[in-house]
């Protein structure tokens, strides 16, 4: 019936889905999405299946409802998909319509605060408007700004990128105007500057608020007519590169001082677009996460399953002041050093644990069944014990399991369990 039929929701009981071999649901799942890759499934469980029943969910089906079932508890689970759905299909359209393979992994988002962001470069891309990209550092402003000339009129055309923070002040004009020879010292022949070779692209200048009052007033110059002169040079040259910034300060309060021009403002923020902070969009990291698994497995040329939950916890308390770049950092450093194929707490900083607090209410997630937050607090309280007993006791096996009370056999068990090394903490 599956193979013949669409239905807009499967229900299934919980046993048809438990893999007999490994006693998963990962696999059976697979079938399903194999024949038709927009199933979604409701696991239908007894009361004392409710354990089974999320751990199906976490291997992908959509959601699950106990016996006997409860009219409204369908509905609502029902109303919550349909809405789900249309949204998958909103994103599917978007994806297909308008974005690239390069931009998948910001595309990829539960945050309506980066849909709208999104909105609103699917109306701008193909056009010729200066952009102004705010937000934090690590935030993507860069790939926001690639993802816009790949899908504009100029994608044919070069895509220049200037950090100008990165360039001495001495230096900056003549990168981005080019110089004469003999224009300074050092100037041994005539230098093309970036505004030259972006003709007919697109010219990122990322940083935008570290650049020179000469420099502003040269870029105010191309911003209004176009042209511009190479330092050292009387001859107008015209360029006609779109200009995209980006910067992680705040030009309005640098115009307040006086170190940025008020005209040049106006005429970079004619299109403003601001990338919220990951801390204001949490619900992204687990997309992210995934990204960064996937790419990395075809990088290193091996498979890590996902992460430990006690790494997922910190992951969402953490407030990531350096962003995505933290996020994507942070994972291939664990990457590179977990022996085991989930990322543990042992393969992270430690201080990225601080931020959990496990000793107040309002942190408990009501939304998951007694039991699952039971479990989850056991492993963490658990790895957190056996982790400061590893410290105390310098690494050594034998203390450690004299001091916990236990044989160094169940204690060579929880520490593999929890992916704790002795190593690290001689």
């Amino acid at each position: 019936m599956f193979t013949d039929k669409r239905p807009e929701f499967t229900m299934v009981d919980i046993s048809l889905l438990k893999d007999p071999e490994t006693g998963g649901y990962k696999k059976t799942l697979r079938k399903f999405w194999d024949i038709f890759p927009a199933a979604h499934i409701i696991v239908l469980a007894a009361q004392n299946e409710i354990r089974e029943a999320v751990s199906a969910v976490k291997c992908g089906a959509t959601n699950y409802i106990t016996y006997p079932v409860d009219p409204v508890e369908l509905k609502y689970i029902i109303e919550n998909t349909s809405e789900t759905q249309m949204m998958e299909h909103e994103l599917g359209f978007l994806r297909e319509k308008f974005w690239r393979d390069d931009a998948e992994r910001m595309v990829r988002t539960n945050s309506k605060a980066m849909r709208d962001v999104y909105a609103k470069v699917m109306r701008v891309a193909e056009t010729d408007a200066t952009i102004l990209i705010t937000g934090e550092t690590g935030t993507g402003k860069s790939l926001l700004a690639k993802i816009i000339h790949s899908h504009s009129k100029r994608n044919g055309n070069q895509f220049i990128s200037v950090h100008c923070g990165a360039i001495p002040d001495t230096l900056i004009e003549s990168e981005l105007f080019g110089h004469e020879k003999g224009a300074f010292t050092g100037a041994v022949k005539r230098k093309l500057g970036r505004f030259e070779i972006a003709s007919g692209g697109t010219i990122f200048l990322d940083e935008i608020g570290t650049i020179t009052s000469q420099t502003q007033i040269k870029l105010l110059q191309i911003l209004q007519d176009g042209t511009f002169n190479r330092v050292g040079g009387e001859t107008v040259i015209k360029t006609d590169a779109r200009v995209i910034s980006a910067t992680n300060e705040d030009l309005k309060e640098l115009c307040k001082s006086g170190d940025f021009r008020s005209d040049l403002y106006y005429r970079l923020n004619v299109f403003p677009v601001e990338i919220p902070a990951l801390r204001e969009r949490k619900e992204d990291i687990p997309l992210l996460v995934d990204t960064f698994l996937s790419t990395l497995s075809e990088r290193y040329v091996r498979e890590i399953d996902g992460l430990h939950p006690l790494v997922e916890e910190a992951f969402m308390e953490y407030d990531w002041p350096g962003n995505i770049r933290e996020l994507e950092n942070i994972v291939e450093r664990a990457f590179i050093i977990e022996p085991s194929d989930v990322l543990t707490p042992a393969s992270f900083p430690q201080e990225l644990f601080g931020y959990c607090k496990v000793d107040h209410d309002d942190m408990i997630d009501i939304s998951r069944p007694l039991a699952d937050v039971r479990k989850h607090s056991i492993e963490r309280v658990e790895t957190k014990y056996l982790q400061q007993l590893l410290e105390k006791t310098g690494g050594s096996i034998k203390d450690t399991a004299a001091a916990a009370g236990m044989t160094v056999r169940n204690l060579h068990n929880l520490m593999t369990k929890y992916g704790l090394h002795k190593e690290t903490y001689k």
